[in-house]
């Protein structure tokens, strides 16, 4: 936890390719006017060495809680993803 107590709130979108959380990634810079830009990660599940069909994460940081889940969800469902619960 920040020395301050504040929490940091993080979403999770999961995706279920690159191009689809690259595509997320831009309209979440655009709906959402996000401060920083988001982070992409590829979620590789075990056994699973050079698989293209691996999930990709878009995280979005919320230190403030300005972005509301159930949109973020909505736009993850547009894309066959969904917001990973916190």
């Amino acid at each position: 936890m920040p020395e301050n107590g504040a929490v940091i709130l993080r979403h999770v979108l999961v995706l279920p390719d690159r191009d689809a959380a690259e595509e997320v990634a831009a309209e979440l810079t655009d709906r959402f006017g996000l401060a920083e830009e988001p982070h992409l990660v590829r979620d590789a599940l075990a056994g699973e060495d050079d698989a293209e069909d691996a999930q990709w994460l878009v995280v979005v940081e919320d230190p403030d809680g300005r972005y509301d889940p159930e949109a973020l969800d909505s736009l993850a469902d547009e894309h066959e993803g969904w917001l990973e619960a916190p």
